[in-house]
């Protein structure tokens, strides 16, 4: 018996969490749920309240903490990544706890203990992750681009620096599978950035980092900040597209085998050359890759040397503009279907709704809608989306789901998706759903050990 299923593991955080919901948890049918990982928690328990002026000290929660840590140490010893749990008082008024095992085929929600998204194809990411640069023709470096400009002028700010040799210029190039840009090289050239040629000396680093205008990698820490550098779950990634602008600066990607990241702007934010601009670019450019976002980046400086000799530290992430690729139909954006059909239409989303129930007919067979999601309760027939024969995600409500179950119309080119749940709702018929959609895809199950107290 694994030690996360050991009732001694949870009696600390049981004996807060009955304590907190006695009522509830005092008639047949009530329940409360919980999710435990290594790093973070959400666990239903009533935290007391400061006295007043006073903040919360760390003694004021250190029951809740000391529970959970148990539970913590017992995941480790497992070798398990995270828990959900639920706390139900049976129709016999036995006391249950579920323990609830997503396995390799769902991923973490965020409404424990119910479900991110159900990975129908193993693999499988959303199209923006798929998505590669486009050529621009007649893409060019800007005239501002000086190697030797800038080798100077990093040579003046640090004339004590350890360059790179070229031999370790040319294995950090097979090891990225890239050429370098000859702006990054001379960089380099002067300072290769490590820790070792520092001597721990923090005041050096500060200084390289005055120099050039960033936290500065080492050659060693450069790398491709591809679409698989920026991981995104499904229930978001599938709602984001790939759109670039006839102007932009920069192509609106997930990543690029050409963004080169060779820094940080102390805040998360990824300094990187770009080797892919878009339209409106120059090859070499230098781009800021937002940390907050999971799609696109931002003009930093036409150049390497633009950036390190004018000291240009400004950017901005470019405000998205309107587009037929994304449209949401809900009680403050548009108000029908009928608005957001277009061709290029990629991500359809009916959000809260106050109005009849609506039809998808408008947007049936139109070539690129790849991703519907629909608030619980707003479709007229859900059986409409049978006629949505290009989806890779859905994301429905659980009666939505079972009418498409019980009609066998569940789109089978599906690589994604989801179960939306509102409101109170049990969470062991949401899980029995889950289990239905795995099930025709051949995907393992979500599994539940039952524990009586």
């Amino acid at each position: 018996m694994s030690s996360i299923h050991d009732v001694a593991t949870w009696e600390p955080l049981l004996h807060l969490v009955r304590a907190s919901h006695a009522d509830r948890l005092a008639a047949p049918g009530g329940c409360v749920t919980g999710q435990i990982g290594h790093g973070s928690w959400s666990v239903p328990v009533h935290r007391p309240r400061p006295a007043p002026g006073r903040a919360a000290q760390v003694e004021d929660m250190q029951d809740e903490f000391t529970a959970v840590q148990r539970v913590q140490a017992a995941l480790k010893a497992d070798g398990a990544a995270d828990v959900s749990f639920m706390v139900e008082t049976a129709a016999d008024g036995r006391t249950l706890l579920h323990l609830v095992d997503r396995g390799p085929a769902v991923e973490t929600g965020f409404t424990s203990p119910y479900l991110g998204a159900l990975l129908l194809v193993e693999g499988a990411v959303p199209e923006p992750w798929r998505r590669l640069p486009e050529a621009v023709p007649g893409a060019a470096p800007a005239l501002s681009a000086d190697p030797a400009l800038l080798e100077r002028t990093l040579r003046e700010r640090l004339p004590d620096a350890v360059g790179a040799t070229e031999a370790e210029i040319a294995e950090a190039e097979a090891r990225l599978g890239v050429t370098l840009p000859e702006e990054l090289k001379a960089l380099y050239r002067v300072t290769r950035a490590r820790w070792q040629d520092w001597g721990d000396d923090y005041e050096a680093a500060d200084r390289v980092g005055d120099a050039v205008g960033c936290e500065l990698f080492s050659l060693d820490g450069l790398y491709v900040a591809d679409a698989e550098s920026r991981p995104c779950p499904w229930q978001f990634a599938a709602k984001d597209a790939v759109v670039t602008a006839p102007d932009a600066a920069v192509q609106g990607l997930v990543g690029s085998p050409g963004w080169i990241v060779f820094g940080d702007n102390g805040g998360g934010d990824r300094v990187a050359l770009d080797l892919t601009p878009g339209p409106g670019g120059h090859t070499g450019q230098v781009i800021m890759i937002d940390h907050e976002r999971t799609i696109g980046a931002s003009l930093r400086a036409d150049s390497l040397t633009d950036m390190v000799v004018n000291r240009r530290d400004d950017w901005y992430t470019r405000r998205e503009q309107e587009s037929p690729v994304v449209a949401r139909v809900n009680v403050r954006a548009l108000d029908s279907v009928e608005a957001a059909a277009h061709p290029d239409l990629e991500v359809l989303g009916i959000g809260v709704w106050d109005g009849e129930p609506i039809g998808l007919a408008p947007v049936v067979g139109l070539p690129r809608l790849r991703t519907l999601s629909a608030y619980p309760g707003t479709l007229a027939d859900p059986l409409e989306i049978a006629g949505l024969t290009g989806l890779e995600y859905l994301s429905l409500g659980p009666d939505e789901w079972r009418a498409l179950l019980d009609a066998g119309a569940v789109p089978r080119g599906l690589s994604a998706a989801s179960i939306t749940v509102h409101g109170e709702r049990h969470p062991l018929p949401v899980l029995d759903l889950a289990n239905e959609l795995l099930a025709l895809w051949d995907r393992p199950l979500i599994t539940r050990t039952v524990i009586e107290l």
